[in-house]
């Protein structure tokens, strides 16, 4: 597969692949099986940067760093190249200790087979993308989150509504700006096609209008307990609460 062009759009989207084994990272894991101890060093780290010491906020936002980043790549890849990268049998490793676009390498880029098209489905790639990274990789990385870190699993997968309309939202942007509708339409189907599977179908509303893609989430990252934080912009709640 060819996933240069995945890069141009951000790091979010970059997947570093076929490095020399002299460049995988240090300690770095295969993604799954995925335990719970590497996704409590991801919350140790992230909480660190965040300067938190509330772990729930950190297991949040690090599940959400790592969705973000996998969503980026599976709806990125169909988009530009019209195919999907095997990321759970391909040995995927991933490195807790680091960020985008160092924290992910793939020895080699295999592609899914391509789902084929239904007559009621205007994006049947979107299949592979469920089946790759909804359900082969958030589901196992929602459970080792929770496992390292008490957090409630609906505001988990509200996360990755919020991770997905995320990731569209950059790439509708950077497709409309390059003269590419087409592909900016294909992201658009793709995403509200993921947004019917039942992990996603209740996180949030999608919207896009003149303005852009735009999203609501039903639930809180809880961010806005990070010291100086504040209200994301698709958060459910209109005013942070009140500490009691």
């Amino acid at each position: 597969m060819r996933l240069r062009e995945l890069a141009a759009v951000g790091p979010f989207f970059d997947l570093r692949v076929g490095d020399s084994p002299d460049d995988v990272p240090a300690g770095a894991e295969d993604y799954l099986p995925l335990g719970a101890e590497a996704m409590r060093l991801r919350v140790a780290v992230v909480a660190e940067r965040l300067g938190t010491a509330d772990r729930r906020v950190a297991a949040s936002v690090a599940f959400q760093g790592v969705a973000g980043r996998l969503l980026s790549i599976g709806l990125g890849s169909a988009v530009l190249t019209g195919r999907v990268p095997d990321l759970t049998g391909g040995g995927l490793r991933w490195h807790p200790a680091r960020s985008a676009p160092d924290d992910l390498w793939l020895p080699a880029a295999t592609a899914l087979p391509a789902a084929a098209a239904e007559p009621a489905g205007p994006a049947p790639q979107a299949a592979p993308i469920a089946a790759g990274v909804l359900h082969g990789l958030l589901v196992p990385l929602h459970g080792a989150t929770r496992a390292a870190t008490p957090v409630s699993a609906r505001l988990l997968w509200g996360n990755a509504g919020s991770s997905l309309a995320g990731s569209l939202r950059v790439l509708h942007t950077w497709c409309r700006e390059r003269g590419r509708p087409q592909d900016a339409a294909r992201a658009l189907a793709l995403a509200r096609a993921l947004f019917e599977d039942p992990l996603l179908r209740d996180t949030g509303t999608l919207t896009c209008g003149p303005g852009g893609v735009s999203f609501e989430r039903g639930t809180c990252c809880l961010y806005y307990r990070v010291p100086g934080g504040g209200l994301c912009g698709d958060c459910v709640l209109r005013h942070p609460p009140r500490d009691r």
